[in-house]
């Protein structure tokens, strides 16, 4: 074993003087901080938290009679971490908020640096338009808009339409690199038919000059319907990982990566009455209830009950337990492709 580092001694009065001298001059010792800098374990202001969708959507409709999508352009409520307040964060480095889009309305084309992914929480038959292709929206469906990416907003039925917005921000805050424009029209030119994506990129099949590169997925829409059969099918074999349960990664089918450079999406089931064991890892992680009801450990002793369309956050290197009451089907996305590009990646398993 190591020895840990001596404690620092007293400050004394040379030393106090030299700091404030070599302050003046933009200088700082190392040794006064590198405890805080350098830490044995990770070391967060994100805290455990969570949110019930319930209480969201009445806000939400409520924020929808004091604003219109095209006046807020985005009708968002974000979800601030209680560790993190004002700083429009859900972990250190990922943002999340709920949007709301009413009978009729547009949210208007725009694109950014940033990338996004949406997880429809209430509604269905409005959409989405990336680069000039729409999907449809539905519960439970699970949909990204790669940096820069034209994307809009519509909702053609009579209910209103929630989902979970979830982005990179404070990621490409960190590296001063965010760039944004609005389109000239409130909606983008519409190029190819609905399932154009899937069809080229998603149905095992390329096109005959597709070369594998690096980026987002081209496969922009993963419906909820095809992702619940194939945990319906795999079931089947009972392959159930202690900690996990049945848990897959949403990927990018022409690379076999992750749908986004900064962003990883998963799905799980978990069959009823199934408690995990203990597991963390240094990705914090927002899950969302998508069915079923159970309830949530994370550390020693935040304990969340949750529902369909519940959020809530689990932060990096405190372990989760997750107990399901029914079958149960769990969504969560985290920074893991940065983690795992950066070699910074690091998960504890209990087999009990």
């Amino acid at each position: 074993m190591s020895t840990p580092p001596a404690a620092p001694s007293a400050e004394t009065p040379e030393r106090l003087a030299f700091y404030e001298r070599i302050g003046q001059k933009h200088l700082t010792p190392l040794w006064t901080s590198l405890a805080k800098l350098v830490t044995p374990e990770p070391v967060s202001g994100c805290q455990p938290a969570a949110w019930s969708f319930a209480e969201i959507r009445a806000a939400m409709i409520e924020a929808g009679a004091l604003i219109t999508a095209k006046e807020a352009e985005r009708r968002v409520l974000i979800l601030e971490n209680p560790g993190l307040r004002g700083q429009s964060k859900i972990t250190t480095d990922l943002y999340a908020g709920v949007q709301l889009v009413l009978p009729g309305e547009v949210a208007p084309a725009h694109r950014h640096s940033q990338s996004a992914l949406r997880f429809v929480l209430e509604g269905d038959g409005a959409h989405t338009a990336v680069n000039g292709e729409r999907t449809p929206m539905r519960y439970g469906d699970f949909i990204i808009t790669p940096p820069m990416a034209w994307h809009d907003h519509g909702n053609e039925t009579d209910q209103p339409m929630f989902w979970l917005d979830g982005l990179d921000i404070p990621i490409v805050q960190f590296l001063d690199a965010s760039f944004s424009e609005h389109h000239d029209e409130e909606e983008q030119p519409i190029a190819r038919p609905v399932g154009d994506a899937h069809a080229r990129y998603g149905s095992n099949l390329l096109p005959v000059d597709q070369r594998p590169a690096a980026g987002a997925s081209p496969v922009f829409t993963y419906p909820y319907a095809r992702t619940r059969d194939a945990l319906a099918q795999l079931a089947r074999g009972q392959a159930w990982d202690p900690c996990h349960g049945l848990k897959m990664r949403y990927s990018n089918p022409v690379t076999g990566g992750y749908p986004m450079a900064t962003i990883a999406a998963f799905i799980q089931l978990l069959p009823r009455g199934f408690q995990t064991a203990r597991y963390r890892s240094t990705d914090a992680t927002i899950f969302v209830a998508v069915e079923g009801r159970g309830k949530t450990r994370i550390g020693a002793d935040f304990v969340v009950e949750w529902g369909p369309r519940d959020i809530f956050v689990v932060p990096s290197w405190k372990p989760v337990v997750h107990e399901a009451s029914d079958e149960a089907v769990l969504f969560s996305f985290s920074d893991r492709p940065v983690q795992e590009a950066l070699q910074l990646f690091r998960e504890d398993r209990h087999s009990a």
